[in-house]
């Protein structure tokens, strides 16, 4: 089965906590603090396998998280990192935030490595948090959560070349002739239901990927019979062959036929229509192709598309549009990327602190600083509410509150956590 998306969670392994421990040793009765940091999280890091050609392996698996870091222990003794979780994508994979559609990553070579979410930062020991003046500190830090986000995956055929056009107008048997690739043909519509792709290989020693895009239909950018599904492996081609039943013995006008299939191409992505067209006319082999060809040739030439007749039935024509398709491959740019956002690491003393808002008349404090403050101290302790003061006042926390009116007695919540605002 060909699978070209696929929507999967991902979450990086959270950070260790910090210990919380003291020596205790023969003859030393009233040790200092030798809590241990906590470990890592692993981070999620897609790569490139070029032995996968589907996402077939997300269809039933859908979540992915990265091992946890190991929490501190006495002694001073570190937690261990979780291991990175390693998730195989085949080439060709968009990769975009499922919230923002965002890109993230356009995962194209072999040696192609992305990490989409990173793992969370092991908490601080007691053991640094020991001062001159605070010698027996009773709290640590609690370690950093992974980063997590859904991601839609979406697998874009790489190929030089694409051959367009309606169904049933020959591309899977013009590709069988060209390449040495063996897509199943039969004569009804929509025989093709995933892409195929074929290496062309020329009289003059060059090569190039070709792909048949399944037939397209009226409708299709709007997602009509499979539309996106085949639109997408367009997105990567660097020119295009517009494949047209010349003979219109289906009742067809190819002329018609060109024009619908390009408001197509244009209503999905503008871009697509400046790629480069040439239009291989098939099967001339049949009634009325020669008066059809002439009228086709009259209508595209002043635009500048070359026209070539062939006959897939007959393996006539194609070696003067192979010609052409090599020369212009020979002058058009390299393949583009898909522009990915930078993706930082994840500290969330960096991103937006903290918001404050009024409710109910209690000035609420919440942000992914304020989760983290919260995790690393002990309410409970004398000199860890301190430290906990002092981080309100360094932060720009308590000047904060003031800008927003705040007045002696009034109540501030952080979380679970309710308290008097005192000058």
């Amino acid at each position: 089965m060909f699978v070209d998306t696929a929507k999967i969670f991902i979450k990086a392994g959270d950070g260790g906590n910090g210990a919380v421990s003291f020596r205790r040793e023969k003859y030393v009765p009233f040790g200092g603090p030798d809590g241990g940091d906590g470990g890592n999280g692993g981070n999620v890091v897609f790569v490139v396998n070029p032995g996968l050609h589907t996402l077939m392996d997300f269809k039933y698996k859908k979540h992915f998280k990265a091992e946890s870091g190991m929490n501190g222990q006495g002694s001073n003794k570190r937690g261990k990192d979780g291991e990175d979780l390693i998730i195989e994508v085949p080439p060709g994979t968009l990769i975009k935030d499922a919230e923002t559609g965002k890109i993230l990553a356009d995962m194209v070579d072999e040696n192609d490595r992305k990490i989409l979410a990173y793992g969370g930062k092991g908490g601080k020991g007691n053991a640094r948090f020991a001062t001159a003046v605070r010698q027996t500190p009773r709290f640590a830090q609690q370690g950093q959560k992974g980063m997590e986000r859904w991601v839609v995956l979406e697998l874009k055929l790489i190929a030089d070349v694409g051959l367009i056009g309606f169904p049933n107008v020959g591309k899977s048997t013009i590709l069988s002739i060209l390449t040495s690739a063996q897509p199943k043909i039969a004569n009804y519509h929509f025989t093709t239901l995933a892409p195929n792709l074929g290496v062309v290989k020329v009289s003059t020693g060059q090569s190039f990927v070709l792909a048949d895009i399944p037939g397209l239909i009226e409708g299709a950018h709007e997602g009509v019979g499979l539309g996106h599904d085949f639109l997408r492996h367009i997105e990567r081609t660097r020119m295009l062959i517009h494949v047209l039943d010349i003979s219109g013995i289906e009742g067809r006008d190819p002329l018609d036929d060109f024009d619908k299939i390009n408001k197509e191409l244009s209503l999905y992505s503008p871009k697509l229509l400046e790629r480069p067209q040439v239009v291989a006319a098939n099967k001339m082999d049949l009634p009325n192709s020669q008066e059809n060809l002439e009228l086709l040739k009259k209508k595209l030439q002043p635009m500048g598309i070359k026209v070539f007749p062939v006959s897939a039935a007959l393996n006539k024509g194609f070696d003067a549009l192979l010609m052409e398709v090599t020369r212009m491959l020979e002058e058009l740019p390299p393949q583009e990327s898909f522009v990915s956002e930078e993706v930082d690491l994840w500290d969330v003393e960096d991103e937006k602190p903290f918001e404050i808002h009024l409710e109910d008349k209690v000035f609420v404090v919440s942000g992914p600083f304020i989760d983290q403050l919260l995790g690393r101290v002990n309410l409970d302790d004398y000199e860890s509410m301190q430290y906990f003061q002092r981080t309100l006042r360094r932060r720009g926390i308590i000047d904060a509150l003031r800008e927003k009116g705040i007045q002696e007695g009034d109540i501030v919540r952080m979380n679970d956590l309710e308290f008097e605002f005192i000058e």
